[in-house]
């Protein structure tokens, strides 16, 4: 089975070098490695030259943003299974591919869980279980953690694109629409398959989490699913478990 990879980067040059290092390392051999850049100011592009023999495809043009440079990658992919890395996570270790190909065999995607860490990935900070998720758990602000997320090529085909109506929650609208696909069939790796550093787009602060739990609430809308604040509410004292059992 290919895998494609898709890594999305700006002016990544502290962080892009570790995500990159994780993809080539990895045991497994059949992947596709797709790096879409937004036209960095820094020395992003002069690291990612150095691992060319190693990247498939490298696009470096001006994008609308985050989700509209996923959509390129996307569109660029070939494998039959395809996922994304952000420029600021890594790969857990280097049989992470291999385990995610052997749980996706059998079914049209796979997700599992993420770790929080400190800037130089040594620490762990948090915990992101994607374990019991069901399509009811959007209602109240939940999803699968989206970077854990490896759907086979016909899955994009069948629920298109990363809306660009969003500014921070566009990967939780997306998730929703694979969930909620009629006989859709995903796997639960129960494993922790990347690692996040702490300060990204969704976890920066109040103003974000507002912009972000307005966003859910007008997704779940849009695709038939109650949501209220009062629910989204109800979503932090389970998240603050991850924190305790790490």
């Amino acid at each position: 089975m290919k895998v494609s990879i898709i890594t999305v980067c700006y002016n990544s040059e502290k962080t892009v070098r570790d995500t990159i290092e994780s993809v080539v390392n990895q045991s497994y051999d059949n992947v596709e490695y797709i790096i879409v850049d937004g036209k960095s100011i820094d020395g992003t592009m002069s690291i990612v030259n150095e691992y060319k023999d190693f990247i498939d495809v490298i696009v470096s043009e001006e994008d609308k943003g985050l989700y509209d440079a996923m959509n390129k990658g996307i569109g660029l992919a070939s494998g039959d299974l395809i996922g994304i890395l952000n420029s600021d996570d890594v790969l857990k270790n280097t049989s992470t591919l291999e385990e995610i190909v052997l749980s996706a065999r059998d079914c049209d995607g796979v997700f599992a869980d993420v770790g929080f860490y400190d800037y130089a990935l040594s620490k762990k900070t948090r915990h992101y279980s994607s374990k019991g998720f069901c399509k009811e758990k959007f209602s109240r602000g939940f999803m699968p953690a989206h970077p854990s997320c490896y759907f086979k090529k016909e899955v994009f085909s069948r629920v298109g694109q990363y809306s660009l109506e969003y500014k921070i929650a566009a990967d939780f609208d997306f998730l929703v629409r694979v969930f909620l696909l009629p006989g859709i069939s995903l796997n639960y790796l129960d494993k922790e398959v990347v690692k996040m550093r702490e300060g990204g787009l969704s976890t920066s602060g109040l103003a974000a989490n507002i912009i972000i739990n307005k966003e859910i609430m007008y997704s779940c809308k849009k695709n038939g699913l109650s949501c209220s604040w009062l629910s989204i509410l109800s979503k932090y004292p389970e998240k603050m478990l991850g924190f305790i059992f790490k």
